[in-house]
């Protein structure tokens, strides 16, 4: 909170906002403390604003940013949706917009491409299924061809990315139901066995903190801390 500019934005890019934004959400509905509440109402203004002025209707690397791109954009969109989880008022319009974006991505193969529907793979089709999820709109026949994609793609765990695929492929996967969290959430525990370095962190591309906080997260699930993993 203290970091926080005066235009509500966190941190020095997009991707930096909406995980702030995301932390703010979670933690405003389970500390109690007064400064969460300014401070998430300003993040999630600037979101909007964003959005807003963004001729895709979603987010890229800055709060003025005339193009979007899928991962950026989910970190934004997740942030969104947990705010409204959490209270606030997030127009139906947003929430639209935002969807509206991720079908105008999705691949012929059923996955989500980078900036337009070219290229899908795991990480990106992820962030794409979790937000139809946490949108509550499972019936769409979008996400049924995500959820298709990414179910027949979570064998091969990337190498790069790795822990980021994780942490968004195990919510995906928990929110798919039940039967397919049991599965993947297996898999996953004996790949983060596996790979552990014997300090108890992860290491990868993305730095120390970032790769281990990530593999964490993707486990966090098994024991529903936040609300964010509630189906």
């Amino acid at each position: 909170i203290s970091k926080q500019s005066s235009s509500g934005y966190l941190g020095s890019s997009m991707y930096n906002h909406g995980f702030a934004t995301l932390a703010l959400a979670e933690a405003y509905g389970a500390v109690d403390n007064d400064k969460l509440g300014p401070a998430l109402d300003k993040a999630v203004k600037l979101l909007l604003k964003s959005q807003s002025n963004n001729p895709r209707n979603a987010w890229r690397y800055s709060p003025e940013s005339s193009s979007a791109d899928t991962t950026v954009s989910g970190a934004c969109a997740v942030a969104l949706l947990a705010a409204r989880n959490a209270g606030f008022e997030i127009p139906k319009s947003s929430v639209k917009d935002i969807l509206d974006y991720y079908k105008s991505c999705q691949s012929n193969d059923g996955g989500i491409g980078y900036t337009s529907a070219n290229g899908s793979n795991g990480v990106r089709s992820s962030i794409g299924t979790l937000v139809y999820q946490l949108s509550r709109k499972k019936k769409r026949p979008e996400y049924k061809l995500l959820l298709n994609y990414i179910l027949n793609s979570s064998q091969n765990t990337p190498r790069s990315h790795r822990y980021y695929y994780l942490y968004y492929t195990s919510q995906a996967q928990f929110h798919a139901g039940h039967k397919y969290w049991e599965v993947w959430n297996k898999q996953n525990i004996q790949l983060l066995l596996n790979s552990q370095n014997s300090d108890g962190s992860w290491s990868g591309s993305s730095g120390l903190a970032f790769c281990t906080s990530t593999a964490l997260l993707s486990l966090a699930l098994n024991y529903r801390f936040l609300p964010i993993y509630e189906r």
